[in-house]
């Protein structure tokens, strides 16, 4: 016999209130109320206005920087199985700390891993992301993982563009991958870009593997932090002769001065989601809406349905 749940519902972290209001708008149901307590220490406890009991709860929030993102999920998600919620879904558009997936050198955490070991203890029974850093942090969770990729999003975007001659590249060795996706998809040709870093974030020595004279160019990454790799492989390629180079990154994370750094660039144009809310406007910047998305995605879950259409890569 398939269990009985009331109605969904949806509930959003402060860094994502914007995002869970379009969410909840696309599924049909209002928002639900949180109030938050702040001591004059720092300190805050989130509260639910409405209550939970037997619902299936889906909290939405990205844990990009600061950490206060990361503890409010935690804390939300304690709250929802401490008021007797019967499934608590983390909604998480954008996973932070995934580029700590791994031990890289010696005596260094797993960063990835112990987040996600916080948001199973914390009462997490699913988990709904957007194009994680590295795949295999599926494996870190023991609760079901709804991986959705933005290409649902991006893709038809990018052919509304009608751009001839495109070539799809991809910023770096690691996301090669992810560019012969949309490669695929778009039947276009790829180049990729071969990096060396002097430290995190500072990039020594960049070269080329692939042609793009007269091509428009596509760079495709998961995320956008300082905006250092992507200038960089842009400027490079118009310098090789492309006729223009636009990017496509999930995750504006945009720190320090990537802002400054985008607008200097080559790069025609900028297309991100809204995962992560733009500290500030830009012209290059074009926004593309994850909220339909999960919106459908949500639905799919909470009335047991399959997803597999929504996975294009």
């Amino acid at each position: 016999m398939a269990e009985s749940f009331k109605m969904a519902q949806i509930f959003a972290c402060s860094q994502s209130e914007t995002l869970a209001k379009s969410i909840a708008d696309a599924y049909g149901i209002p928002l639900g109320k949180v109030i938050t307590l702040n001591f004059s220490d720092g300190e805050f406890q989130p509260s639910f206005e409405d209550s939970v009991r037997g619902s299936r709860v889906f909290i939405v929030g990205s844990t990009h920087p600061s950490s206060k993102n990361l503890m409010e999920m935690l804390l939300m998600l304690d709250a929802a199985k401490r008021s007797s919620a019967r499934h608590i879904t983390a909604v998480m558009p954008y996973f932070g700390w995934a580029r700590q997936d791994r031990k890289d050198k010696p005596r260094v955490p797993i960063a990835a891993k112990l987040v996600a070991k916080m948001l199973e203890t914390a009462g997490a029974t699913r988990i709904i992301t957007m194009d994680l850093h590295a795949d295999q942090i599926q494996g870190f969770f023991e609760k079901p993982v709804d991986h959705l990729y933005a290409s649902t999003i991006f893709l038809p975007y990018l052919r509304s563009l009608n751009l001839e001659d495109l070539t799809v590249a991809s910023p770096d060795m690691g996301g090669s991958k992810r560019a012969y996706a949309y490669s695929k998809f778009l039947e276009s040709d790829v180049v990729i870009c071969y990096k060396q870093r002097a430290k995190a974030n500072v990039i020594s020595h960049m070269a080329l593997i692939g042609d793009v004279k007269g091509k428009n160019v596509v760079l495709v990454d998961d995320m956008v932090d300082t905006a250092g790799t992507l200038t960089h492989a842009a400027n490079l390629m118009m310098e090789r002769g492309a006729k223009s180079v636009r990017a496509v990154c999930t995750h504006p994370v945009l720190s320090g001065n990537a802002y400054e750094k985008i607008e200097k660039s080559a790069l025609e144009e900028l297309i991100v989601t809204d995962s992560i809310p733009l500290k500030q406007e830009s012209k290059k910047i074009k926004v593309v809406s994850c909220a339909k998305l999960f919106a459908e995605v949500m639905q799919a879950v909470h009335n047991n349905k399959s997803i597999s259409s929504k996975f294009l890569m």
